[in-house]
């Protein structure tokens, strides 16, 4: 597995941010399939800028027959971003107290993206997977949103210790996404971004379009 950029890097962060001012819209609608396991009492969940809803839904259209998207969730307000990412941390330094905070913040990054930079938190990113004809989640090797130490790695992109399978229905979701300038977070196979700084610092754009939301 090649070295992976995580969301703790400081070239993220050093990335700058040109605010396009695109409004965040929301995604329920007839083209897309929202599922509700993240859904919030204001619908944040669902929305996304709408650049990022228009790349979605031409990755969409070329998926094969019987096979569409699953949208599980978007925008994260940034109290909501600092909150998973402070629990998820102190559940790390509780496993291993003899960690120092900046090896602590690097791993936490691997699961819940620093706040300041998160790209969830400027509406850029959005957890997804893909369902069958039936409405079946199809085997990806993981849930989504499993931790690194639930899935122990497996919830890593390019993980070897999935089935043949769930690695070919990663490279479709793969494919249709990267074919529409989205990009993957490879510590999460679920996690696409467009427009945000890890999008600009993989893609080499000169700056981040869209940053962190208040809404």
């Amino acid at each position: 597995m090649s070295r992976i950029t995580l969301m703790s890097d400081p070239k993220v962060a050093a990335v700058p941010v040109q605010e396009c001012g695109e409004r965040l819209v929301d995604v329920r609608g007839p083209g897309l399939l929202v599922d509700g396991r993240k859904q919030d009492g204001t619908g944040a969940f669902a929305q996304l800028r709408s650049t990022v809803l228009d790349r979605l839904l031409d990755a969409q259209t070329k998926l094969p027959d019987g096979i569409r998207l699953l949208f599980i969730e978007g925008y994260r307000p940034p109290a909501l971003q600092s909150r998973y990412f402070t629990e998820y941390a102190a559940e790390l330094r509780s496993a291993n107290p003899d960690w120092p905070d900046d090896r602590i913040r690097s791993a936490a990054s691997r699961y819940v993206s620093p706040p300041e930079i998160a790209p969830h938190s400027a509406g850029a990113a959005v957890d997804l997977t893909l369902i069958d004809a039936d409405g079946r989640e199809l085997d990806l090797g993981t849930r989504v949103n499993a931790s690194p130490e639930e899935s122990a790695g497996a919830c890593y992109t390019d993980a070897d210790d999935i089935s043949p399978q769930a690695r070919a229905n990663r490279r479709l979701l793969s494919g249709v996404l990267a074919g529409v300038g989205m990009v993957n977070y490879p510590t999460e196979w679920w996690h696409w971004s467009y427009g945000d700084r890890y999008w600009a610092l993989a893609t080499g754009a000169p700056a981040a379009l869209y940053g962190p939301e208040s809404r």
